[in-house]
């Protein structure tokens, strides 16, 4: 499902209990913060149980399924549990006569609207933990959910200290703000919200609940800076108005702002290679390759962010063909999960908007994000041999948020000064 992927949505079925499956035929849709994946099956045979219902959430490595390999529908046949993992897009396992996973006492959602899966409620129902007990565990997964790692922990260290519980107002609260309190091992709430007569609820889509979070976790884990700069970009205007129609007869590409943008920002990383890393706890991933992540629209009007991989070893000419087809592919709902992966950098053009700057945030677990301004005709000094006058030049804006934990200002500020170089540099007699 991909590196950073800990959680997916079970968005269909494509198969009832009692049918008969194939091996790598399409088991189950799910789908992730970003794109919907078919599952396909890995053991022929009945499929007796499903473990997760539509829409409800899985964590990597809940078992959600169980076939009968030898083909009977009874209790008495060897079962092959369905398993969703990270690196690939299904796998399974044996899972033996001690492995109960259904468990049927405690319910799968707490009175807070935590989530158990059916490994952490078997283990509770082992050890004799209720629902009250298990809603006072701490949970370190995603949204506060409680993992095995956690329940033993607590189950090691119970009887050493009396359990909170946890209180069961503002429930709504509490499941909204699960993910500030899993970032900052803080209780934070935010404001219950009474709607007023003729107000209008609109409920989030799973998307922009997924969205929310990440966003929520991003300026939790990560202090952000913003540095600014202004560059006169009239070189390129003039150079990108010469050359788009011959560009497009020759390439059958149009040539946008972006590949350019995109280009500066490669050789400013190469400059600045401590932009291009990652952090995992206290350790500091420098990242070989350069993977310029780029904002683009979706027809429901969320966002999502393609990845040009390796995009120093692209020419301008295949930086735009990657951007044009990357940018399509969303448009079209038609990106795969590789698409979306392994992004060192991401770059988002808030001038689409008319937006003169803006303040991004963080894609996790990048360090930096540089938004680009609209271009506009401002008035502006001109240094000439014989003297300085005014003239009409196209600017913009460069907006540069990092990570202060492991990117200072200087860095920072240097890196968003020398993309700007290297836009204001361009040659107008470039060929491509």
């Amino acid at each position: 499902m991909g590196e950073s992927v800990t959680e997916a949505t079970i968005t269909n079925w494509l198969k009832n209990v009692g049918d008969k499956v194939e091996i790598d035929e399409p088991l189950v849709e799910v789908a992730t913060d970003k794109v919907d994946n078919e599952l396909p099956s890995e053991a022929g045979g009945i499929l007796i149980k499903q473990l997760f219902d539509k829409d409800q959430v899985a964590q990597v490595g809940d078992v959600i399924a169980i076939i009968s390999t030898d083909g009977a529908d009874t209790s008495d046949s060897v079962p092959v549990a369905a398993t969703l993992v990270a690196e690939t897009v299904s796998s399974v396992e044996v899972v033996t006569e001690s492995n109960e996973i259904d468990p049927e006492d405690l319910d799968k959602n707490g009175p807070s609207g935590k989530f158990y899966s059916p490994l952490v409620r078997s283990i509770a129902e082992k050890e004799g933990i209720g629902m009250n007990e298990l809603e006072s565990i701490s949970g370190s997964g995603q949204g506060g959910r409680v993992t095995k790692k956690d329940i033993l922990l607590h189950i090691e260290k119970r009887g050493s200290a009396p359990a909170a519980l946890t209180p069961k107002t503002d429930v709504e609260a509490t499941k909204a703000n699960a993910i500030l309190e899993s970032a900052t091992h803080v209780h934070i709430k935010g404001p219950i919200v009474i709607p007023n007569p003729g107000d209008e609820i609109i409920e989030m889509d799973r998307m922009r609940k997924l969205i929310a979070e990440h966003m929520v976790m991003s300026v939790h884990v990560a202090p952000h800076v913003t540095s600014y700069v202004e560059a006169d970009v009239t070189n390129i205007v003039n150079w990108r108005n010469k050359v788009k129609g011959d560009f497009l007869k020759r390439e059958n590409e149009n040539i946008t702002f972006t590949p350019i943008f995109i280009e500066a920002i490669v050789k400013a990383i190469k400059d600045f290679p401590m932009i291009n890393v990652s952090v995992s706890g206290t350790t500091i991933i420098k990242r070989k390759d350069i993977n310029i992540g780029m904002a683009a629209a979706l027809p429901s009007g969320n966002l999502i962010v393609p990845v040009i991989k390796k995009a120093d070893r692209l020419n301008l000419v295949g930086i735009t063909k990657a951007v044009n087809e990357l940018a399509n592919n969303a448009r079209n709902n038609k990106l795969k999960p590789e698409d979306i992966q392994g992004g060192t950098f991401t770059v988002t053009n808030v001038g689409t908007f008319g937006n003169v700057m803006g303040t991004p945030i963080i894609n996790q677990p990048q360090v930096a994000i540089l938004a680009i301004g609209a271009i506009r005709k401002v008035p502006a000094v001109i240094e000439t041999p014989d003297g300085d006058f005014i003239g009409i030049r196209q600017k913009m804006f460069l907006s540069h948020s990092y990570d202060h934990r492991v990117v200072d200002g200087s860095l920072g500020g240097q890196f968003v000064r020398r993309v700007a170089d290297y836009l204001e540099q361009f040659d107008v007699n470039r060929e491509f």
